[in-house]
């Protein structure tokens, strides 16, 4: 039979209740969005202001500088050197077919200083020390450690995110660079032993071909990725609401959007420096 007025009527009608709703629940997650991103350029500024302004706790960036940069150091070598025997060993088998073996190092030079160094270290930086941050400040936080800094008249911003901004800004930098070289020499080893190329043609090539544009894009792209992963994991940090769920919670979250700040933000960088 076909259906009557009254159920065409029924029919339209839950259709545009469901269209409501799901341009309600759309337009309170682009809300939350800005609510973010506004809260993250709020407390960005407020750093920037505590940075210029005394009192100056220097003590305390030397303090995270190691806490956050040096102790870092092992997992950032550890996956540079591996990935650059990985990508040693697949190149000249690419390569080999072509008879390009001898540029092997050329290639794993300049994939390490452009891209995979910068990126694949502020991977690591972001998920042990963006995590870090928030749990630590999100401990503080629930236990209102945060609450009686300022009860004491002690900026929260200049005391506990400023020290933490900087050392993670000043320190990645310092941790790529090792890092490529790292890498570099982990190519070398799989050239010498696995490819049967000589030290010399593998680092003639490298020596032939990378460019000092090439080590200074990969370098200030870290300056970038720092601040991202600080400025995300502090802000997540002071946010958190309850008890040791929400400090998870918000652990995860700075993980989560600090990788994907940082694989976004390398497509517009690398933009911007082969523009340049």
């Amino acid at each position: 039979m076909p259906p009557t007025t009254q159920q065409t009527a029924t029919t339209i009608f839950y259709r545009n209740i469901r269209w409501l709703k799901f341009v309600d629940r759309l337009g309170k997650k682009g809300a939350g969005i800005l609510e973010y991103l506004g809260g993250l350029g709020t407390m960005l500024v407020q750093t920037a202001h505590a940075a210029v302004t005394r009192p100056f706790y220097a003590s305390q960036v030397v303090a995270q500088m190691d806490d956050l940069g040096v102790k870092s150091l092992s997992i950032t070598g550890i996956t540079a050197f591996s990935v650059g025997m990985v990508l040693a060993l697949q190149t000249a088998y690419s390569l080999a077919a072509f008879g390009g073996k001898m540029f092997t190092g050329r290639v794993v030079a300049i994939s390490l200083v452009r891209e995979l160094g910068p990126v694949l270290t502020a991977l690591m930086v972001g998920g042990r020390v963006g995590s870090g941050i928030t749990a630590e400040l999100g401990s503080m936080t629930v236990t209102e450690q945060v609450d009686a800094l300022r009860s004491m008249a002690i900026s929260p911003i200049r005391r506990l995110v400023l020290p933490r901004i900087l050392a993670v800004v000043i320190m990645l930098p310092i941790l790529t660079a090792i890092a490529d070289v790292l890498g570099i020499l982990g190519g070398l080893l799989i050239a010498v032993v696995e490819l049967q190329l000589t030290s010399q043609d593998y680092l003639n090539s490298i020596w032939n071909s990378l460019a000092i544009e090439d080590i200074t894009s990969g370098l200030a792209k870290t300056f970038f990725f720092g601040l991202e992963v600080a400025v995300i994991g502090c802000y997540n940090g002071l946010q958190v609401e309850g008890g040791a769920t929400s400090v998870g919670n918000a652990t995860t979250r700075t993980v989560v959007f600090a990788s994907i700040s940082i694989l976004v933000s390398d497509f517009f960088l690398t933009k911007l420096f082969l523009a340049l």
